[in-house]
């Protein structure tokens, strides 16, 4: 038996999530090389982030599975944090980055993430009504959820 969460979704909101994780991925390019520069811890990161958030898109686009949507919210939720933390803490080599809440890359990229989180959160709310535990007693009777 397959899980649904490997199950193609087929959702319209494929069409949200993948223009915004795309968003994601390209406000942080202009800032990669800065980064590697000053921070080559964070540099790292935002090259990290933006293959993943390309890699994302397309694969929400390709096969648009409850397992995309949920590595995307948690890629772009833990960007979102990065950010937050970033703005109230010091971090190494990055002090100038506090209170800098309205950097405009950095607007557009946690508004782009903000999207994708959102949109996948309503990719789960969506399923929620479909998806079905079995029960461990052998017999195959779904159980609702």
């Amino acid at each position: 038996m397959r899980s649904f969460v490997l199950d193609r979704q087929a959702f319209t909101l494929r069409w949200v999530l993948a223009p915004a994780a795309l968003v994601a991925a390209a406000a942080h390019v202009p800032v990669i090389g800065p980064h590697l520069t000053e921070a080559p811890y964070m540099g790292v990161l935002f090259v990290v982030l933006t293959a993943a958030c390309v890699a994302l898109a397309v694969a929400a686009m390709v096969r648009d599975t409850m397992a995309v949507y949920a590595l995307a919210a948690l890629t772009c939720t833990l960007a979102i944090v990065g950010y937050i933390a970033t703005r109230l803490v010091a971090f190494p080599m990055l002090a100038d980055d506090v209170g800098n809440w309205f950097e405009p890359m950095g607007v557009l990229s946690v508004g782009s993430e903000a999207i994708v989180v959102v949109t996948a959160g309503l990719a789960f709310r969506a399923v929620g009504g479909r998806a079905q535990v079995h029960d461990s007693s052998g017999d195959g009777s779904p159980l609702p959820v």
